[in-house]
């Protein structure tokens, strides 16, 4: 099926959401109709911001407005789905739009299999009707289970189309760039430059992968790393908690900058926390990569002077290789909590792979590091 003819059968004026591998057909739609008009499409930080938005929308038009989101992402959409937009509370209407990562039966990466099992479980526990649009569902099919949603609609209820993979198509992809000089790829390179054997707590998507690989190709291990492989944008809570606990040790957090925005009152916390050993890194290349390019935006900001206003004393921010090199070393060397913001370039390697350890293997790599044990104290 055709994501823009989907668009059209849904009749929707206003979409926002995460976008989604998964989705990409329909966000790369969402994209070419309507550009930079946020009346009618934002790409939100968070699921949950995305619902509110979807809330402030029908307040005003008395519409319901399109959720767009990958299935990890239920979590950060059941606080406003339960307790602002059920029509157990102010019924206001959403059409979710829901990428099946991690569907039984179907191969996909760990962090995607539970979170898999329970998608549609969840919508139902939300009281959230559903139905799953396949590679084979017709425009037709769709069309009836929109028409019994608007019904749902018209009582305050919310409703879903599960999107399973190559369910959606779309003729067009836009050409993502943003200037930057350097790669994502380079720049982690530098940072190993950097970090001896201080431990690393990576971001989710192709940062964690192009990590591993570099390791790899150095001929180390991975004991070093924590990959963050799924729960967007907790990196550096879990960095906070690591550093707060080994107070001799320097930790590293290599953050991306969507990542970053989805839960960035992480930052104002960790400036308040007084850890004194954490570099906080963000790679920002103002997209969200991993899942097809959508523009995120921190394209427009200054991520130093947001981490300088939580209380970062030391902020930071480098595009160029020697402007990167020299911000690198005067964060390991500042003896205080340090962010550093590396602009960097859209793109990554056609051949990149992914870790070949499972997310226990690396749990127990990294923790033998520190001198601990799963499941002792």
């Amino acid at each position: 099926m055709k994501a823009v003819d989907l668009i059209r059968l849904i009749g929707a004026e206003f979409y926002t959401g995460v976008p989604d591998s998964q989705l990409k057909a329909l966000c790369t739609a969402l994209h070419r109709l309507y550009t930079d008009d946020p009346r009618h499409h934002v790409t939100a930080a968070n699921e949950g911001n995305a619902a509110a938005l979807a809330a402030g929308y029908y307040l005003a038009t008395g519409k319901p407005a399109v959720v767009y989101l990958q299935n990890s992402g239920e979590g950060n959409l059941v606080n406003p789905a339960a307790s602002l937009l059920s029509d157990r509370v102010y019924a206001i209407p959403v059409l979710y739009i829901v990428g099946w990562r991690g569907e039984p039966g179907v191969h996909d990466e760990p962090q995607h299999v539970f979170q898999g099992e329970i998608t549609r479980s969840l919508l139902r526990l939300m009281e959230i009707q559903d139905f799953v649009i396949s590679p084979e569902t017709t425009l037709e099919e769709a069309a009836a289970e929109m028409a019994r949603f608007r019904e749902l609609f018209a009582q305050g209820k919310s409703a879903a189309f599960v999107i399973r993979k190559g369910a959606l198509t779309d003729d067009g992809q836009p050409d993502w760039r943003n200037g930057s000089p350097m790669t994502r790829e380079a720049l982690l390179r530098e940072i190993l430059a950097v970090t001896g054997h201080d431990p690393i707590v990576s971001t989710t998507g192709k940062c964690s992968r192009e990590l591993f690989e570099l390791r790899e190709a150095r001929g180390e291990d991975h004991s070093r790393d924590f990959l963050t492989v799924g729960s967007m944008g907790h990196a550096s809570s879990i960095a906070l908690g690591l550093a707060l606990q080994k107070p001799e040790r320097r930790v590293w957090c290599v953050d991306g900058d969507g990542a970053f925005l989805m839960h960035m009152g992480a930052a104002a916390v960790i400036a308040r926390s007084g850890v004194r050993n954490l570099i906080h890194i963000v790679l920002n290349n103002g997209s969200h990569e991993t899942v097809g390019g959508m523009p995120t935006a921190a394209a427009g900001l200054c991520l130093r002077e947001i981490a300088r206003a939580c209380g970062y004393p030391c902020a930071l921010s480098a595009e160029s290789a020697e402007e990167v090199r020299r911000a690198l070393q005067t964060a390991r060397d500042a003896g205080t909590l340090a962010f550093v913001e590396l602009k960097c370039t859209i793109g990554a390697r056609a051949d990149l792979g992914r870790p070949t350890t499972t997310p226990i293997q690396n749990r127990d790599a990294f923790m033998a590091a520190l001198g601990k044990k799963a499941g002792r104290a």
